[in-house]
Order: structure tokens, then C-alpha cells, then sequence
């Protein structure tokens, strides 16, 4: 039975409801209306084009091109309106201003909406400056920021919304722990194919980080299921909407750990009204700087050896070039090279001498380019002097030879003879040791970049105005003082330290800050992802005292010890066909390696022929039944989740337990640990 504020609140909808259905009724009309005037305009050129003048037919081209961009307009306009119908808001809170009478009512909702026939804001966007107080402030006193300063004043009343397909589903008075009750409904709900917006929950520390301006860098330590994504794409989406006169998404670029998290992410933004960004993997853009001149090992590839420990050495080479000292060793090397490598001698431009000092006082002086860089600058200066002083012009064939003369006077002229005299230079010529072939091991590839760049020049990316880096942790601080140097823009980087794949390699918030001094670092300490069993649970593996786990209570994690490995299977096949028969969307069966998910997928296949099996080649993320292994599922959440071979031998390093915390922090609601004979040292048992 309805009360009446309920009633009220239903009739308001209600009306909305109308008032946004007439605005859409009368988009139809004007887009009907301009297809009319666009196909008579059409007609009309195509009738009379051989009787028309040029700067007619130049005005009428105008007018069909304005015709098309209004329609275009109108039709992203009708598109937010249809998104409005479905749930046209979320929030609602009444603010009165200090020293006024009356109090005006706001709702809140993904977009705004204007009446233009009542000339009122009928709804406000979630990221609109007054928005921000149903975010930051209960019922009492609050402010909000404008254009022309601080508003103060009172909140007298505030609501929550669910509003599905045109429904009101509940209505939330205001409380303390509103959010909260709000999110024990929506994190007990099934995973999606997709991550979602949550701008109905986004808590006040949160809001925080979204709407924060003034960070050159800001990088935000989160820990596992805390939102840290999805907070980061909402951050873009504010300032997409606050600077909407300077950035586009266009002019935004983020760099995502694979590709199957590119989908997974690619939702949001598009939810909130926003085209989607420009994405890009550490990979690509090696092979962009490298210009596709070296062969290289990637992340996934380094993963995949260290776990089959093919080499036992890899770790040492990897800790090497991971450590931040790294970086000064190759400054000094390059400092080095700069002083003793390149040797002046006297050259002879026809019957002129060129001196030796000449060339290499030139040599110094262009020392703001980088080295290869200043021979060409170097024969120009000849050339330039030459024709002033003597008034001799050198032909081509001449300038080609003293190119060459000049260049050769530098020990070493290729970029990879260098970085091999680099460990030479450093008598640790052990620390260079190709994957295969020609190729490069993954660990070497930045170090490779950030040479190139003081040898050769690498392009900037000037025209990014905001870069986003997930998984910070997985980067290293050569692989950082790239970024730094490829991009001056603004930047969001964030990850948790005890997500590292690869503790050999990983960085913590305060590693990277050192890289970028003067970045601000905000941590994100409250769990929203699993239930507070599983969350607990995780914890056993990787303590971190200052997590707090969201008080959604579900069933305890099962550890499952089975005889044998076919009994381990069976045990598999078994939980997914329980699985099967619930509500849930998404089932992960997360291995260790690559190597055990491929076999364990191809055992599943037969019986559940819609397994899908996640590679590095894979492109998208789906729901359903998904296997991968723990590298390929960072990032990823799962309304249940398997972790097949538990056993001691299987999980018994250090690099180990960040694996195991991973794989457990991907479930939502149900978590089961297989293993056969002895389990891991790293799980509790009750």
C-alpha cells in the first residue's frame, strides 16, 4: 500500500513521463520535417544544377549540409530522451539558499533535461555543479560551488530513486545510510555482460575523486572490488561535461591492460552520454614508438614464462630493469656516451678544412637534441658557414658524404648496438638475454624506448589532453618516465600494489609518484565488489588493514579437496551445472597459467560447448562461462568463480599468493577453491 509521499512522487514521474514523451513526439516532427526539406533541397539541386551559377549551387550545398547537421543534433537529442523515459532520475533533494524564502526542488539523473515550453530544468545532470550536493551532504547545512563562488544553504529533504524501464521499482527517504541501503540492492543483483555506471551510488569520497580539477597527476591506490575503474571513467565523463568547451573524447587516450578489458569497460561511458575513448595497450604503443622495427616479447608472453619457469634467471633480469635506480644507470650511460663517443676529426669540403673543433663545439652546442639528431644539424652548420665565409655551396653528393662522415665519427650509430653496449658499458652483460631470436624480452622493450627517444626523438602525443593508465601497477618506472615524456597532459592512473601479476616488475602509488613529483595520491579503501565472506576470505591471503569490506553477506567460500584430477574436473562440472540453474549471469574459471585454463577448457567443451575460453588474442568479454587464466582476468568480476589447483605445489611462491588473492577477488557472490592432495599454504583452512 502506497503512502502519499509515494503517491507524490509517482504522479510527479508520472508527469514527467508526458512532458518527455511530447518533447520526443515533437523531435519526430522536426526530424520528419527536415528529411522533407532535405530531400526537396536534393531535388532541387539535382534538377536544376545545369541552369545554376557556382555560388548558387555553394549556397544551396550550405544549406543541405546545415540541414544534415541539425537533423543530427535533433536525433542525439531524442536518443538521451528515449534513455530519460527508461529512468529519467535517480535522485532528488530540496535546497534552500541562506537569506531566501522558498526552497527549490532538484532531480538528479544521468542526463539533463530542459523544458523549453516551461523554460525550467527539469531534471540535472548528475555531474552539474548543484548536483554534487546529493553526493556530499544528508539533510542539514551544505554548499555547492558556481561560477560565481560558494552557495550556501540547507537540504531539507533527500530521496533515492530506482527507476527501470519506466517504473518507479522503490523510493528511499533520507538517512545516513542511504547509499548504503541503495547499494545492498544493486551489488546483490547479477553481474552484467558489462561494467555499469554507478552514478545512483557514488559515495561522497568518491564524488571527491570524480570531480577533482586541480591534479596535474593523480594517481588512485584502490584496492581489489573497490570501483576504481569505474570511478576513473566517470572522472573522465565529469570533466568531459565541465570542460566540454576544451577536451572531446577525441582529444582522451586510455591505456588499458588487454583487450577483453577494453570491452568490458567499453559500456560506461556511452551510459552516461559520452563517446567512447580512444584505448590503446602497452604493447601497441611500444610497437608504435618502435616503429615497428623490433620484435618484442609481450606482458602476457612474460607472465606465461615466468609461471612455466623456463628460465630461472628471468626474475633476476626482470627485478633489474624494474628497480627506479634503473633509470639512472641509463641517464649515466648516456651522459657517458654523449662525453666519449663521439670523436671530431678534420674534414676536407673541397680544397676548405673543416677543423675538428668546429665540429665538435657544434656537436655540444645542439645538446637539447637528442644525439643522432645533431649530425644532420651539424653539416648544415658547415653548409651554413661554408657559403658565409667562403662562399662556397656544396652540392648534394657532398652533403651525403659529410652526413655520412659525421655520423661515422659517433662509435656506435644503431640504436640496438647500443642498448647492447649499454649492459657491456655496465660489465653485466648477462642482464641482456634475447626471448627468442631476435626478440626482445618484454622487460626490455621500454628501456629500448627511452634510449631511442635520447638517441633518435620519439613523437609526442601532443594532441592527448588527458591520459588514463589502469593497472598501474603492472608498469614500471622506465616504462612511467616514457609516459611522462610522450605525454604533458593531465593524468588518472590507478591500480592496487597487491594486484601485480608479476611481483618482479610491479610499482606502488608511491613509486610512481616519484616519477611525477607533485602527484596527488587518494586511496580507495572499501571493497564493493564480493560479499563480506569472500572479502574476508581474500584477506587470509593478502592482509591489508586499512580494506574495508561492504557488510553484503553471502555463503562462505568452499574449499573442495578432491582424490584426483579427474575428480577435480568432475567437481568443476558439477558447479557450473549448479550454476547454470541460478540467477547468475557469469561463472570464471580462473587457472593459474594459461596452460592449465586451455586444458581445463577443452575438458569443459565437450559437456558445456558454451565455454568460452579467454586468450590473449581475445577481443571481447561476454557472460556465461568464461575460463582464462589469472592475468587475463584482471579487472573482471564474476558472479561466481573456480579457482581449479589450489594444491601446494601449484601455489606456493610469493608471486604466487598475489595470483591466488587475484583470482579470489573476481567473485561476487560465490567463490570455490579445487585442488587435489595438500592445499596451498597461502589458504586457511577453518
Amino acid at each position: 500500500m502506497m503512502n502519499k509521499t509515494e503517491k507524490i512522487e509517482r504522479a510527479h514521474l508520472k508527469e514527467v513521463k508526458e512532458r518527455l514523451g511530447k518533447a520526443l513526439d515533437e523531435i519526430d516532427k522536426k526530424v520528419s520535417g527536415y528529411i522533407r526539406d532535405l530531400k526537396e533541397q536534393k531535388n532541387y539541386l539535382y534538377e536544376n544544377k545545369t541552369g545554376m551559377d557556382r555560388l548558387e549551387k555553394v549556397a544551396v550545398r550550405q544549406s543541405v549540409s546545415a540541414a544534415v547537421m541539425t537533423g543530427e543534433v535533433a536525433l542525439e537529442r531524442k536518443k538521451r530522451i528515449q534513455k530519460l523515459l527508461q529512468s529519467p532520475y535517480f535522485g532528488r533533494f530540496d535546497f534552500i539558499e541562506n537569506g531566501t524564502e522558498h526552497a527549490f526542488c532538484v532531480y538528479v539523473g544521468i542526463h539533463a533535461y530542459f523544458d523549453e515550453n516551461k523554460r525550467e530544468n527539469l531534471i540535472h545532470d548528475w555531474r552539474a555543479p548543484v548536483s554534487t550536493l546529493f553526493y556530499d551532504f544528508e539533510n542539514g547545512p551544505a554548499h555547492y560551488e558556481t561560477p560565481e563562488g560558494q552557495v550556501e544553504g540547507n537540504i531539507l529533504l533527500k530521496r533515492q530513486f530506482r527507476i527501470r524501464r519506466g517504473k518507479m521499482e522503490y523510493m528511499l527517504e533520507s538517512s545516513l545510510n542511504i547509499h548504503d541501503d541503495v547499494l545492498q540492492k544493486e551489488l546483490s543483483k547479477s553481474s552484467d555482460d558489462k561494467m555499469n555506471h554507478i552514478v545512483a551510488t557514488i559515495q561522497r569520497y568518491q564524488n571527491a575523486i570524480i570531480r577533482n580539477e586541480t591534479s596535474r597527476e593523480l594517481i588512485i591506490q584502490g584496492v581489489a572490488g573497490s570501483g576504481k575503474t569505474s570511478i576513473a571513467l566517470h572522472r573522465i565523463a565529469f570533466l568531459l561535461y565541465r570542460f566540454k568547451e576544451e577536451i572531446s573524447s577525441k582529444d582522451l587516450l586510455i591505456l588499458s591492460p588487454n583487450k577483453v578489458f577494453s570491452d568490458y569497460i567499453s559500456n560506461v561511458l556511452p551510459e552516461l552520454g559520452e563517446e567512447n575513448i580512444p584505448e590503446m595497450g602497452m604493447e601497441e604503443l611500444a610497437t608504435k614508438l618502435l616503429e615497428d622495427k623490433y620484435k618484442f616479447q609481450t606482458f602476457f608472453q612474460q607472465v606465461t614464462a615466468l609461471l612455466e619457469k623456463k628460465d630461472e634467471t628471468l626474475p633476476e633480469r626482470i627485478r633489474f630493469k624494474s628497480d627506479f635506480k634503473f633509470i639512472a644507470r641509463l641517464n649515466d650511460y648516456l651522459t657517458y656516451i654523449e662525453n666519449h663517443y663521439f670523436k671530431a676529426e678534420t674534414l676536407m669540403v673541397s680544397r676548405y678544412p673543416v677543423p675538428h673543433t668546429y665540429i665538435s663545439e657544434r656537436f655540444k652546442s645542439w645538446h637539447r637534441l637528442p644525439i643522432f639528431a645533431r649530425f644532420n644539424k651539424i653539416v648544415e652548420d658547415i653548409e651554413r658557414d661554408l657559403f658565409f665565409y667562403n662562399q662556397y655551396e656544396i652540392s648534394a653528393t657532398q652533403r651525403n658524404m659529410l652526413r655520412k662522415s659525421v655520423k661515422n665519427m659517433f662509435r656506435i650509430t644503431t640504436l640496438r648496438a647500443l642498448y647492447k653496449d649499454f649492459f657491456q658499458w655496465m660489465e653485466m652483460p648477462g642482464m641482456l638475454k634475447m626471448a627468442s631470436g631476435s626478440t626482445y624480452e618484454h622487460a626490455d622493450v621500454f628501456p629500448l624506448i627511452y634510449l631511442k627517444n635520447k638517441l633518435e626523438g620519439i613523437t609526442s602525443f601532443s594532441k592527448v589532453k588527458h591520459l588514463l593508465v589502469d593497472e598501474m601497477q603492472d608498469y614500471t618506472p622506465v616504462q612511467y618516465a616514457v609516459l611522462a615524456r610522450l605525454f604533458t597532459c593531465k593524468k588518472t592512473i590507478l591500480g592496487d600494489a597487491s594486484q601485480s601479476v608479476n611481483t618482479f616488475s610491479s610499482s606502488s602509488s608511491e613509486e610512481i609518484a616519484k616519477v611525477f613529483p607533485g602527484a596527488d595520491i587518494m586511496k580507495l579503501n572499501k571493497s564493493y565488489r564480493s560479499t563480506w565472506e569472500i572479502a574476508t576470505f581474500a584477506q587470509t591471503i593478502i592482509p591489508n588493514a586499512e580494506m574495508e569490506a561492504m557488510e553484503r553477506h553471502g555463503k562462505e567460500p568452499e574449499i573442495i579437496v578432491c582424490r584426483n584430477k579427474a575428480a577435480e574436473l568432475d567437481t568443476i562440472k558439477h558447479r557450473i551445472t549448479e550454476y547454470k540453474k541460478s540467477d547468475h549471469h557469469s561463472m570464471g574459471v580462473i587457472c593459474k597459467t594459461q596452460k592449465l585454463a586451455k586444458h581445463i577448457y577443452e575438458d569443459l567443451a565437450v559437456e558445456f560447448p558454451e565455454a568460452v575460453l579467454l586468450t590473449e588474442e581475445s577481443a571481447a568479454f561476454s557472460t556465461g562461462i568464461i575460463v582464462c587464466a589469472v592475468f587475463m582476468s584482471k579487472g573482471l568480476e564474476f558472479d561466481e568463480v573456480v579457482i581449479p589447483g589450489t594444491d601446494a605445489k601449484n601455489y606456493h611462491e610469493p608471486n604466487d599468493r598475489n595470483l591466488l588473492y587475484i583470482a579470489c577477488t573476481r567473485a561476487m557472490h560465490r567463490l570455490y577453491l579445487t585442488c587435489v592432495n595438500k592445499i596451498s599454504p597461502f589458504i586457511n583452512l577453518p
